[in-house]
């Protein structure tokens, strides 16, 4: 990702070609060995720099080289100071100072008689480059320059104005600052000469080596002006920082400006010139008046035909910004928060209409409850359920009458759906997980990548010294600075070490049978077609030094005016951080700063930790690695994992050797999966243990313990139970593949823990009933087992079906993760129902057979021979629950107290979630011990630059009209709001567009690539290859004449679409930098027919931290798309389906924090509708105890999410997950209780609510609580945090507010507005009691009594007959 930033300065590479304006070449321009160099490639420009440290000048064209001058002082070298009088004049030969020049070129000679008079070509000449120096048609010009000089300065201009030419003003002062100082008639007056040298080859001659320049200060600082904003659409950054040498851009001035220019070790500069900028008015003295020429500022057009520099280029051309608003503040009350207030408010009066409602009532004793009127629907629900008992009560007889037949019947059914496992495929891919097929970012991102291809594949090496002191160094050249102690020689060494190895390692790559090195891999801007390992994209500290060791070891002896000492790689540093696209410093090492791979390293890239621009204090140094990505499928994909797979076992080899005085962190582009699946791994041993402790509980707590002497395990049953329960989510998960539905890791830790507390709640309450039920005289065993499942199974059925409804309905979440989890949940439960009202009652029909055969548990062939049915077991929670805890809870002042508390928590809840983080950091998807945590955090701390995001346009767009191209450029003539200036507008306001570089324009720089001026885009003209493109590197006469355009316009149709492409595939090289290959010739995609389906402009974010910034900036950027779209899809024949969007690679991760909260609301309130439809109708249309269920199960969904915030579990798709299994936990706390309160006889509420806490609340206890809490303990020695955040931390929290209230809150709701019965005690119906025809559960169990069993059974009776009689 670093390291992308830059990439597309590759075809920056030459961009000091600016500073040419300073260097007069030679009459021979056009020929190749004039000013021009014969290398094309970009990475090739330095590399005859590489061989001696001083390389001797070559001798220009064909003659001998020129004798060497002696240089010479001279206090007076410009004795007459005369309007008309010329210092210098002519060419001189070469600078013997200079050793190493990248343009070679000559010096004047010394010259100080009247200007010549300019006529013929010398005019018209002068006419073209200089015009504010030639006169009129009537008046006589006069010069001081040669037609050779002013032929070289016609090259110069036209190279530097490939990048100033899109601010027409700045490109023309800065043209005539140098047409003044090689031209001007008047150039005595502010020119002095100070050093020259015999030039041999005239007798007489004298080559100047060096002269002062006095500008007004005015003058240079409005020409500085002008183009200080000019910006590089190629990098985003400003064209000035070229041009300022060490200072760059931020800290660049009018005097710093010009001195670098004039700096004759620049590699640029053929002498020294001291520029002086002088006060207005003041007066050097020796007759010298300091040039104070007119200036345009860079909002004035310098000509008629001609504009005004743009928004992007000149700050004064900006039309009034109104500055985005801030982000709403806080919502506030006076001085406290909002929230706050509104939950304490709302609380308070919840609490006082509660109390008033108590008081009213304070002192009258709760009598029996009158009936409730039955009308037509009460009727029928009756009904109903008498049917439902009578089926569950045959299908119960039927199933223990023949258990074995059935039990077959259901391994067959379970092990069938089961086998679709073979055919599982589960889904690790996050965006596969988390981002649905149709969303927005994924189709962005599919369109992006069809047309550009994958984002390229990250690569990084962080490396720090804590501890180590740093140094201060003196540098002769540029002064004192403080150097941190991971800036060290030995350290850089090193870091070079790191990076040989790498280049010369291999990985041997399976699939391919072959081994796969650096450059198979690479991304390689400028050579992608035979990369070699220089040609790679490394960017690193080193790279300024070209990774070459012995120029990290040079050093030289430097005389800077009256300093003088060593420079070494110090100085070449502190240099080439500030000015990392030059091809040489100002040393006497006179090093490029440029990398191998021939693109700039820029600084924020390279090196982390610093302060503001003090680069060399920066704490840490980065390497990074940009390989080519490839699509699923594509075999190369191998090929760059298994290179990366070697890059970490080469880092982690260094790291161990260095580690004793290096902090080494890093990370290949695989490594987060990689540890992801480890972690997996390592954790299954946690995840099985978990189980096993459930399984023991369940196989434990099943059997009943009547007495010290007597205990009849269950084991067996248990582990029947336990298998029903498993056979269910595996049939599930079996049948969902065979209907090819992925699966994934998450689903299969969530939902087997979900269906194992609905199962064994199931299994508790069904096998604790039995055992707590007595067999009737003259009723059979099959019988018995059918009356009990009768009395249990709608109970059971509510719960099962209001939780495969809820599942059903969470399925409509637009997250594959979500749907296919919900979908398998539903399904599981649908299946452990149908099972253990098949499989389970079997076993226990078994089960019931070995018991009163009197065999043994587990090994039933033996047996002590004496058989029987155990009594009425109580159990050991229950009489916990009837003589403590009950009587506590209900009584009366406990019972107030109870629900202010609970009403206290919903409040304080409501109030908490609106402080509960969206998102999820991917450091919580690592292990403690990953090493990518370190890396993460080190990141964090030392990152400086954001990700690039594209703003991709799609097809529907002209861009080759003129309204077209306007709409998106913005150099001169652009529109104020076209796509890249409102991009450029964004970056002012980082802290709301979240973007900090502007976006690259290819639009622009091919605009200025056709400039005729410069010698980027010519045509043979001639020959066999008339009509075909002609690099700016050829010499061939052909070309001489065959500019694409022969004057500065915006292309036709039919030139923009057969110049785009040449300009694509041109190679940057110092005679034209602005060719596109490296930069962007991935950038614009077209068909065939050169029409364009696709193009992206690149911009780049801040450093983004949390989740919450990466949606920040998704939100944003979005905005700001939408914006842009309107704009251009006003322009004329654009289509109304073009649009522009925002692309990085985050986005289809970060996309679904924009709706996680709105849909998390939606999903659970789709979860809970079923809770209320179900119970409303299974429990005879009981509006009171269905709102009593949906408003625990709700209060209890507020209570988990405060608790999230104060457990710092964030809240995302994977918490969602959690939330929607809690309502299904919740309706198992809740709805058993709910069902024992509606079906209790007890005459008022207080008594009903007391029977159905300590009948129903022992068994949800035992089944939910307790099956839960040791599996999800255990969990909290799982290595991977995201386990022990949403699977720990969220479901004991879910756990124990589900049982606190469905076991403290529900039963004192119940007890204040619980529905009356439907017939007063002691009244019958026809038929069965009340109890019976409810919910066909009839049990004596849930009284309060324990004894006296049959006699009880024997009253109800007796009145059953009284009341048909009656």
């Amino acid at each position: 990702m670093a390291a992308s930033l830059a990439l597309p300065g590759a075809l920056l590479a030459a961009l000091l070609a600016l500073e040419l304006a300073v260097a007069e070449c030679g009459d021979n321009v056009v020929v190749p060995t004039g000013c021009h160099l014969e290398e094309a490639k970009v990475p090739e420009l330095w590399r005859p720099l590489r061989g001696a440290h001083r390389v001797p000048l070559a001798p220009q064209g064909a003659t001998t080289v020129p004798p060497s001058p002696s240089p010479q002082a001279s206090p007076s070298l410009t004795p007459v100071r005369q309007a008309g009088v010329c210092a210098f004049y002519g060419e001189c030969g070469r600078n013997p100072e200079v050793n190493v020049s990248l343009v070679p070129s000559k010096v004047p000679c010394l010259s100080n008689t009247p200007a010549r008079v300019a006529q013929g070509a010398l005019l018209s000449l002068l006419r073209s480059v200089c015009p504010e120096l030639a006169r009129g048609d009537n008046e006589t010009t006069r010069v001081c320059c040669s037609y050779g000089q002013l032929s070289a300065l016609r090259v110069s201009v036209g190279l530097s104005g490939a990048v100033l030419a899109r601010c027409p003003a700045c490109a023309r002062n800065f043209a005539n600052l140098y047409c003044h100082n090689i031209c001007s008639p008047d150039q005595s007056l502010f020119t002095n000469v100070t050093r020259v040298a015999n030039y041999t080859a005239v007798p007489g001659a004298r080559a100047v080596l060096e002269y002062q320049l006095f500008y007004s200060r005015r003058y240079a600082e409005a020409a500085f002006a002008s183009c200080q904003g000019v910006r590089l659409p190629a990098t985003g950054g400003y064209a000035i920082s070229t041009m300022c040498g060490r200072y760059g851009a931020q800290l660049c001035t009018a005097q710093r400006w010009l001195d670098y220019q004039g700096n004759k070790n620049n590699g640029l500069a053929p002498l020294q010139i001291n520029f002086q900028l002088l006060p207005n008015g003041s007066e050097p003295g020796q007759g010298i008046v300091p040039l104070d020429a007119p200036a345009w500022g860079c909002d004035q057009a310098p000509g008629a035909d001609q504009e005004p520099c743009s928004c992007q280029d000149c700050a004064q051309a900006c039309p009034p910004v109104v500055p985005p608003a801030d982000p709403p503040p806080p919502f506030r009350i006076g001085r406290a928060d909002g929230v706050l207030v509104i939950c304490v408010l709302l609380f308070a009066a919840l609490a006082l209409a509660f109390l008033v409602a108590v008081l009213c009532q304070r002192g009258a004793a709760e009598v029996a409850l009158k009936p409730r009127a039955r009308g037509c629907p009460q009727r029928a629900s009756e009904a109903w359920q008498r049917g439902l008992e009578r089926a569950f009560r045959r299908w119960g007889t039927a199933v223990a009458t023949r258990p074995v037949a059935v039990l077959a019947v259901a391994v067959v059914v379970a092990g069938g759906l089961s086998a679709g496992l073979v055919t599982l495929q589960l889904t690790t891919d996050p965006v596969e997980l988390w981002s649905a097929p149709g969303s927005r970012a994924r189709q962005e991102k599919e369109f992006h990548d069809r047309h550009f291809g994958p984002f390229l594949r990250t690569n990084q090496v962080i490396v720090t010294a804590p501890g180590r002191p740093g140094t201060t160094y003196d540098s002769v050249v540029l002064g004192t600075k403080n150097f941190s102690g991971v800036l060290a020689q030995d350290v850089l060494l090193a870091l070079l070490e790191l990076q040989e190895t790498l280049a010369g390692t291999t990985a041997w790559a399976p699939g391919a049978g072959r081994n796969v090195s650096l450059q198979d891999v690479c991304y390689a801007p400028l050579n992608p077609a035979a990369p070699g390992v220089g040609d790679c994209a490394v960017n690193s500290v080193t790279q300024y030094f070209q990774n070459n060791r012995s120029r990290l070891a040079l050093s030289a002896w430097q005389q800077d005016s009256k300093e003088q000492g060593t420079v070494d790689w110090h100085d070449h540093l502190m240099y080439c951080v500030n000015s990392p696209l030059s091809f040489k410093d100002i040393t006497a090492l006179e090093l490029s700063c440029m990398a191998e791979y021939g693109a700039p390293v820029f600084p924020y890239i390279a090196l982390g930790g610093y302060r503001e621009s003090e680069y060399t204090e920066a704490e840490a140094l980065i390497v990074t690695y940009s390989l080519n990505n490839f699509p699923a499928g594509d075999p190369r994909l191998e090929w760059a994992l298994s290179w990366e797979r070697q890059f970490l076992r080469v880092v982690r080899d260094f790291q161990r050797r260095h580690g004793r005085d290096l902090s080494v962190t890093f990370m290949a582009e695989r490594s987060l999966e990689d540890e992801i699946n480890r972690t997996s791994g390592e954790d299954l041993p946690v995840f099985a243990t978990s189980y096993l402790l459930v399984f023991a509980y369940i196989a434990l707590a099943l059997g009943e313990y009547t007495a010290w002497r007597r205990v009849e395990s269950k084991v067996t049953l248990a582990l029947g139970g336990i298998a029903v329960v498993l056979g269910a989510v595996l049939a599930a998960m079996g049948l969902l593949a065979l209907l090819g539905l992925r699966s994934s890791l998450i689903i299969i830790e969530v939902v087997p823990f979900l269906v194992l507390a609905v199962g064994a709640d199931n299994i508790f309450i069904f096998v604790q009933e039995l055992q707590q039920s007595q067999q009737e005289p003259g009723e059979t065993r099959e019988q018995h087992l059918g009356r009990v499942l009768a009395q249990v199974a709608p109970s059971m059925l509510l719960c099962s079906l209001s939780e495969t409804v809820c599942f059903l309905l969470g399925a409509l979440s637009s997250m594959p993760a979500v749907r296919t989890f919900a979908l398998t949940a539903a399904l599981a439960i649908a299946l452990d129902f149908a099972l253990q009202m098949s499989g389970f009652v079997a076993l226990v029909a078994l089960d019931r057979r070995r018991q009163e055969a009197g065999r043994f548990d587990l090994c039933c062939c033996c047996g002590k021979g004496k058989g029987g049915t155990a009594g009425a077991g109580r159990g050991l929670l229950r009489p916990l629950l009837e003589r403590f805890y009950t009587p506590v809870l209900l009584h009366p002042l406990v019972r107030p107290a109870v629900v202010l508390l609970f009403l206290f928590l919903a409040c304080a809840g409501l109030f908490l979630l609106f402080h509960v983080s969206v998102g999820l950091d991917q450091e919580l998807a690592l292990p403690e011990d990953s090493y990518l945590l370190p890396y993460f955090s080190e990141l964090n701390r030392y990152l400086a630059v954001g990700v690039p995001t594209y703003f991709v346009t799609t097809s529907g767009y002209n861009f080759s009209s003129e309204n077209g191209t306007n709409a998106i450029c913005s150099s001169a003539g652009c529109d104020a709001d076209s796509l890249t200036q409102s991009i450029q507008l964004a970056t002012r306001f980082p802290n709301v567009s979240y973007l900090a570089i502007p976006a690259t324009s290819w639009l622009d720089d091919f605009l200025d690539w056709l400039n005729p001026t410069v010698r980027c885009c010519r045509i043979h003209q001639s020959g066999e290859h008339k009509g075909e493109f002609c690099p700016s590197t050829s010499t061939d006469p052909s070309c001489a004449l065959g500019q694409c355009l022969k004057r500065l316009r915006r292309p036709t149709a039919e030139e923009f679409q057969r110049f785009l492409p040449w300009f694509l595939q041109d190679r940057p090289t110092l005679q034209c930098a602005k060719g596109g290959l490296g930069a962007y010739d991935t950038a614009v995609s077209m068909d065939a027919n050169g029409t364009i389906l696709a193009t992206r402009f690149m911009a780049y974010q801040r450093p983004l931290r949390t989740s919450q910034e990466y949606t920040g900036a998704l939100r944003a950027a979005r905005a700001l798309a939408e914006r842009i779209t309107g704009t251009l899809r006003a322009v004329p024949g654009t289509d109304p389906a073009f649009r522009v969007f925002p692309y990085t690679v985050t986005y289809v991760y970060y996309e679904q924090y924009l709706t996680v909260v709105p849909e998390g609301l939606v999903t659970l309130a789709l979860c809970l509708v079923p809770t209320f439809a179900v119970s409303f109708l299974l429990l005879g249309m009981d509006v009171r105890s269905s709102l009593a269920t949906l408003l625990t199960i709700a209060m209890a969904l507020l209570g988990t999410v405060g608790c999230m915030a104060l457990w710092a579990v964030p809240y995302n798709a994977v918490a969602l997950i959690n939330l929607v299994a809690a309502v299904g936990i919740s309706v198992e706390f809740v709805s058993h209780i709910t069902c024992a309160f509606a079906r209790s006889r007890q005459p008022t509420r207080v008594a009903r609510a007391a029977e159905a806490t300590v009948t129903m609340g022992s068994k949800v206890v035992a089944g939910v609580a307790m099956t839960n809490l040791p599996g999800v303990a255990v969990l909290a020695f799982a290595k991977a945090r995201l386990v022990r955040i949403f699977f720990f931390r969220l479901n004991l929290i879910v756990t124990v507010l589900g049982l606190a209230h469905g076991l403290a809150f529900l039963p004192v709701l119940l007890s204040y507005i619980g529905p009356a019965p439907q017939v007063p005690a002691g009244e019958d119906t026809p038929g069965d009691t009340v109890q019976g025809t409810r919910l066909g559960l009839g049990n004596p169990c849930f009284k309060d009594t324990d004894t006296d069993t049959d006699k009880d059974k024997d009253r109800d009776k007796d009145k059953d007959k009284g009341s048909a009689k009656g």
